[in-house]
């Protein structure tokens, strides 16, 4: 217990950089993903082909690598930005492709004869994804997005090995302190809880209130 007490203050910048990591990766990762997924089901065929590269590589692609690609690629050529944006862009563009295909599938549940009858009232592609199919598609994609974000929470440690604050990262200076690793690790779970369970508890009031009835 003494680990958490002695240390409130490390505990604590550990759990807001992981929480604005959260924050700010997965405010990141919805946009993409919403537009991304826009242009896999596009009629221009190399939106739809960009899509599709988009979601296949980073899919792919082991996290760990990616941050490398970012954080020591990107200043190769001349982009040199703090190691936290650096890991917002990664855990952002990575957690993209599965918001990506969450929204694609929500997209499929939206009966076809919707996005004729908007096109038949003129509306263009554009006009009609943004106001016909995809508020319709949110209802069905609420609960995978919730889980995509609760993954992204977790997937944010790996940024603590590329010199970023956030809540894994505190277990090197309380080891070398001379704390139980045990304990550490408790604790560090207990702060990873807090932030998994209140993004399900915020998606869980949201599947209740605006998602498909069951």
């Amino acid at each position: 217990m003494n680990v958490l007490t002695d240390n409130y203050s490390l505990f604590g910048r550990g759990l807001w950089g992981t929480v604005q990591l959260t924050l700010l990766a997965g405010a990141l990762s919805l946009v993409v993903g919403v537009i991304v997924a826009g242009f896999r089901v596009s009629p221009v065929t190399a939106l739809r082909a960009f899509g599709t590269a988009w979601v296949t590589v980073l899919r792919n692609t082991p996290l760990t690598l990616l941050f490398f690609a970012v954080l020591l690629g990107l200043p190769r050529f001349g982009l040199v930005l703090p190691f936290r944006v650096f890991a917002i862009l990664a855990l952002g563009a990575y957690t993209s492709a599965f918001i990506c295909e969450a929204v694609r599938a929500g997209i499929n549940t939206v009966p076809l004869g919707q996005g004729e009858a908007a096109r038949s009232l003129g509306m263009t592609f554009t006009q009609t994804l943004s106001l016909v199919v995809l508020p319709q598609a949110a209802r069905a994609v609420i609960s995978p997005i919730g889980s995509t974000l609760i993954a992204l929470a977790k997937n944010s440690a790996i940024a603590g090995s590329f010199s970023v604050t956030e809540l894994l990262g505190t277990y090197k200076p309380l080891n070398e302190l001379g704390y139980s690793i045990v304990w550490t690790f408790v604790w560090i779970a207990v702060g990873y809880l807090i932030v998994t369970l209140t993004i399900s508890a915020v998606f869980h009031v949201l599947e209740r209130k605006l998602g498909v009835a069951r």
